[in-house]
């Protein structure tokens, strides 16, 4: 199959299972094609098993060869990410900037190892062999959350603006983090040499944050030379490109990068709000970046549900679902409940008690593509029965999370307030007796 029918594939995938899910379902748009396709992928798979349907099988094949991780990392990834941070709102983005930084920072570092460990010690309580360097690696891979599937959907599901922001910046900059720990740890497991965790950091956060304000300072200035819309979508997809590009080959975290481009270009956007008005009323430029956004998002959520089908179900399979969640679950939550008491009680937002505030953000931290594409990395210095504990694991792992905990995170949401209202409430009256 060409490249082309593949995309007609994946867009008619994305088409009826919308189609679908806006007249039967009702589920967030992103969560449906996940699961519908997954779905879909296992009836057709069944047929292709009963001889009725080869086509799903061969389909799989092109897909694979295509590259799960080239289409993600390769190119949509930092158009994504782009569009995910010119969403950000910069005043709640001050306000919260500690949290923010500790999240991004602190939580990943913590998480990473704290799930490093409980995963090998439930491994090794069943009797599987696995090295405690490798289950860390595992830990950076999924401990980072998405951006891509927080800001697709944790928007739409009815969070204040304020938990809004610190989830989406926490999930924009932690991947850096993440991708420098993943290097730093695939170094000890590989031997390849590169041992010093705070020069990988600090070359692919520092050596990210100067390219992109750099190049975004000059391609900038022309934006502000422009008066023709379509000219600054031209140059803001120039921007974020060429950033993720050079970033990329001097070894910068470009993921990093792509997330100061969009939020440096989108604040460049905003002093420029009221010309715009006149010259762009329809707001040509948001639109495409929504657009865009929406497109890349289900297609990379149609890839993650049809590409799972290749998982071998099997008795150690059975065994990681409930270990790979429980190390996800509980690794998160230590590691938030500790930046939070680093935070301190006043700067936690929305005057969240310390339990409910670690509580959400350990319920709404979605993994998502990025987690994938770092397991499929591995294939190249794992040996097989080991990669698919890791490539089987972050399967399980983004599934739950999106799924489960997607599905539920609105409910939760709202039962977090009630009991905050009800503090709130009680702590009152107590004043006033």
């Amino acid at each position: 199959m060409s490249l082309l029918e593949i995309l007609i594939v994946l867009l008619f995938l994305i088409v009826v299972i919308g189609l679908a899910n806006e007249k039967l379902f009702h589920l967030q748009s992103d969560i449906a094609l996940l699961l519908l396709s997954l779905i879909l992928g296992i009836v057709m798979s069944g047929l292709g098993k009963l001889h009725i349907s080869s086509f799903y099988e061969s389909f799989i094949g092109e897909l694979g060869e295509l590259g799960f991780e080239a289409y993600l990392m390769d190119c949509v990834l930092c158009f994504m990410l782009f569009a995910g941070a010119s969403k950000v709102n910069m005043r709640k983005f001050r306000q919260n900037l500690k949290t923010i930084s500790l999240l991004a920072l602190l939580t990943t570092v913590l998480s990473s190892f704290l799930y490093g460990g409980i995963f090998y010690g439930l491994l090794h309580l069943l009797g599987l062999d696995i090295s405690i360097w490798t289950c860390v690696l595992l830990g950076c891979i999924v401990s980072p959350t998405d951006p891509i599937a927080a800001t697709g959907i944790l928007n739409k599901l009815g969070l204040s603006k304020n938990v809004t922001s610190v989830i989406e910046s926490e999930s924009l900059f932690n991947d850096g983090t993440g991708v420098a720990l993943f290097v730093f740890v695939k170094s000890i497991v590989s031997r390849s040499g590169e041992s010093n965790f705070l020069m990988v950091m600090a070359k692919e956060v520092l050596g990210a944050f100067a390219v992109a304000m750099i190049l975004s300072f000059v391609l900038g200035k022309c934006l502000e030379l422009t008066t023709d819309p379509v000219r600054q979508i031209f140059i803001s997809v120039l921007d974020v490109a060429a950033v993720y590009v050079i970033c990329e080959h001097f070894g910068f975290s470009g993921v990093i990068a792509s997330v100061v481009c969009g939020m440096y270009i989108a604040n460049v956007m905003e002093k420029l709000a009221r010309r715009r008005a006149v010259y762009d009323p329809h707001n040509l430029y948001i639109d495409f970046w929504e657009v865009l956004d929406s497109i890349f998002n289900a297609i990379l959520f149609v890839m993650i549900g049809i590409s799972v089908i290749n998982t071998n179900v099997s008795r150690i399979f059975l065994l990681l679902i409930p270990v790979g969640i429980v190390s996800v679950v509980v690794s998160r939550f230590l590691g938030v409940a500790f930046s939070s008491l680093l935070t301190g009680r006043k700067k936690i937002p929305s005057n969240y008690s310390f339990v409910e505030f670690v509580t959400l953000m350990t319920w709404s931290a979605l993994k998502g593509g990025l987690s994938l594409a770092l397991a499929l990395g591995t294939a190249e210095f794992l040996p097989k029965d080991i990669y698919l504990i890791v490539l089987n694991t972050t399967y399980i792992t983004i599934f739950f999370t999106v799924v489960v905990q997607g599905l539920s995170v609105s409910a939760g949401y709202r039962m977090i307030e009630k009991h905050k209202a009800k503090r709130i409430q009680r702590n009152s009256l107590g004043r006033t007796n």
